[in-house]
């Protein structure tokens, strides 16, 4: 059972299986992260971490709360929880340590917050997420994407793009001194904006059944929710990477193409994500005003869930 010791965390079953159909070794998971540790942990430090972990013959879990048995090295947050309804104590990962360690509890995904802990009212950034329809080929998300940067060139912004690692892209676009609900609005707003530019292609609905086989732009990951930071793998075969893109290269990416065990070769050594991020930008105000007067895509769901079921039980009943 292959073994090691870096900066002082003892890593074990290096040579073993990571998890269930992933064709990769823990070995594999924690070289990576090692050698991208200078690039991943800034995107993960001061702000409160969720992670994806995986377990051989167990599905793999999401995870707020810090492991038990953690060392005390380990620096954690106590966060209220509105989906455990709880207070939950989060790891920050600030430095290379403390991710070898998260690595060693086959800690496979880092997703993180808008926000950091020294600024909790006012996100760093906003995100659209291109999900595309199933079965269908990546060549749609680029154009969404492309209509994404339309619409932020009309409004004066800016975005950098990577892969979400999965089979989508982010577009991320750094702000500055915007409040949470002014954030999420113009999220909308974007999103309303980039369907309009071309509604065959794209959507805005946020149930599956109402998008017509269109990438859906989704405007959710905003307020309290997380994304999967720049730089992290994936849970699936082969541990693909959410790995920078530049605009000009998105004709030749496909979101599989970085793994763990790639991404070396792909992205060499240097910073690409750092090194394509706009500096963070005020919020148009029309933008904003925009984005308040689009309901919030997930009530607007979550209503007619409600009313759908109503109307069953009345034609049964």
């Amino acid at each position: 059972m292959a073994e090691d010791v870096r900066d002082g965390v003892r890593l074990t079953s290096l040579d073993k299986p990571l998890g269930d159909g992933l064709d990769v070794t823990k070995g594999d998971l924690l070289d990576y992260l090692d050698a991208f540790s200078d690039r991943l942990v800034p995107q993960l430090t001061g702000r409160p971490l969720t992670i994806k972990r995986v377990r051989p013959g167990a599905e793999p879990f999401m995870q707020k709360n810090v492991m038990k048995g953690a060392p005390d090295w380990v620096r954690t947050v106590t966060v209220w929880s509105e989906a455990a309804h709880r207070e939950v104590h989060q790891v920050l990962c600030d430095d290379r340590r403390t991710l070898l360690w998260l690595a060693n509890q086959r800690a496979v995904e880092f997703h993180v917050p808008f926000f950091r802990l020294d600024d909790p009212v006012h996100p760093t950034a906003l995100v659209l997420d291109l999900d595309p329809p199933e079965g269908a080929d990546f060549a749609a998300v680029v154009a969404v994407a492309r209509l994404v940067r339309g619409a932020l060139d009309g409004a004066g912004l800016a975005g950098a793009v990577k892969t979400s690692g999965a089979k989508g892209l982010h577009v991320v676009v750094p702000v500055r001194d915007a409040p949470v609900e002014d954030v999420a609005a113009a999220t909308r707003a974007l999103a309303a904006r980039t369907e309009k530019l071309d509604p065959g292609i794209a959507t805005t609905a946020y149930l599956k059944e109402e998008r017509g086989g269109k990438v859906f732009v989704d405007s959710t990951r905003a307020g309290q929710g997380t994304v999967v930071a720049a730089y992290s793998p994936r849970v699936r075969p082969g541990l693909p990477v959410s790995a920078p893109v530049a605009w000009d290269a998105l004709d030749a990416v496909h979101p599989g193409d970085v793994t763990v065990t790639t991404a070396g070769q792909r992205l060499g050594d240097g910073d690409p994500w750092t090194a394509t991020l706009p500096e963070p930008q005020q919020l148009p105000a029309d933008l904003v005003a925009q984005g308040h007067t689009i309901p919030i895509a997930r009530v607007v769901a979550m209503h007619e869930g409600r009313r759908r079921k109503k109307a069953e039980r009345d034609a049964a009943g």
